[in-house]
């Protein structure tokens, strides 16, 4: 169906709304089928989200993540890259920050490991994404199957080293020492404290300003720059990039670099901000919902943002849901957060025909 007619709107901001309420429609009905009531769990959900200031700093630190990895499924996607490593490249990205702070927090002052860290994330990150970016680029294997198998590696790594190599002696717990102060990222209700602004207690750090400047970078270099141009069209055509004379594999390798870079940040947030330690499974999936946020944010940084906070609010409104109503389990969350994934990613387009044909005909009429 032709889109020339069709406001811009309606396909950014309509209709991946009307699928969000629809599939808070059928999670209603799954409340309900457990004999709880929907508008009071609606309710609960809310306000353990965004009620009140730690709820709010709990939503935006689990956005954090999502906002990194959903960035960088769009950087891959944008070249017709499917990268659903995102949870490998983000565990490797902490192990890279890990390192930095496990070497330097005794010598150095947190002004000098906090870019070291940054960089250690983006290079560990991007060299876990090289591998398959060369593989698909000059060997002509998938980038889908082999992200998927560089997941499990970089868990079977992570496994070997902290437990063999950097546990800390006389633990049982598979966790590095923890780190010296100077290597924790400030938490941002400390940061605005001493000014008189009340946020609330919580594990809201600067890794989330640092996301939001990664959401104008990722805008910039994909809208603004030459290479992102050749990236788009690498994506919307691959043969017309050819002829047109683009190093198509040069492209996708450096896209998967940014993209493995980008997932890499996750590290900052968990490692260096919150856990203060090198541990196992700190990812938790939020690389794979970062696919679901990248496609329900339509591959834009501000889109991304807002279904990052929208995922955010379900864990952590959902963990208060699950407290409040011992009958709705976490399992029941999880139920909830798969339905919005189902509704904005494979029935994406459940609406789109029709509503896109009525304002069609509204503007012929």
């Amino acid at each position: 169906m032709s889109q020339a007619k069709v406001p811009a709107w309606v396909n950014i901001a309509l209709i991946p709304i009307l699928n969000i309420l629809l599939a808070f429609l059928v999670s209603g009905l799954v409340i309900l089928a457990i004999g709880e009531n929907p508008i009071e769990a609606a309710g609960y959900l809310i306000y353990g989200a965004l009620g009140y200031n730690e709820g709010i700093g709990y939503t935006l630190y689990y956005a954090t993540n999502l906002i990194f990895t959903g960035l960088a499924v769009s950087v891959a996607f944008k070249g017709g890259l499917f990268n659903i490593g995102g949870e490998g490249q983000a565990y490797i990205g902490g192990l890279g920050v890990g390192l930095i702070c496990l070497s330097l927090d005794h010598t150095m002052p947190f002004y000098v490991i906090a870019p070291l860290a940054v960089i250690g994330a983006a290079a560990f990150g991007a060299a876990w994404g090289y591998i398959p970016a060369y593989l698909q680029a000059r060997r002509g294997s998938h980038i889908v199957i082999t992200t998927i198998m560089f997941n499990f590696i970089a868990s079977s790594l992570m496994v070997y080293l902290i437990v063999n190599w950097l546990k800390e002696d006389g633990r049982m717990a598979p966790n590095s020492r923890t780190f010296e102060e100077s290597a924790w990222l400030p938490y941002l209700h400390e940061v605005f404290s001493p000014l008189g602004i009340d946020i609330g207690d919580s594990p809201l750090n600067l890794a989330f300003i640092w996301a939001l400047l990664c959401c104008v970078f990722v805008w910039g270099l994909i809208w603004h720059t030459r290479w992102g141009y050749q990236l788009r069209t690498l994506g919307t055509n691959p043969t017309a990039a050819r002829y047109a004379g683009i190093d198509t594999a040069k492209v996708t390798i450096w896209a998967m670099l940014i993209s493995g870079g980008l997932a890499g940040f996750v590290g900052l947030n968990e490692i260096m901000g919150v856990n203060h330690n090198l541990l196992l499974n700190f990812t938790a999936g939020y690389g794979f919902a970062g696919i679901a946020v990248a496609l329900m944010g339509r591959n834009h940084p501000i889109g991304i943002i807002l279904a990052a906070i929208l995922f955010g609010a379900l864990y952590q409104g959902g963990a208060e849901l699950a407290f409040e109503i011992p009958t709705i389990t976490p399992e029941i969350v999880v139920v909830i957060q798969g339905l919005v994934i189902l509704f904005s990613g494979a029935l994406e387009h459940m609406f789109k025909d029709r509503i896109e044909g009525f304002f069609i005909r509204r503007a012929v009429a």
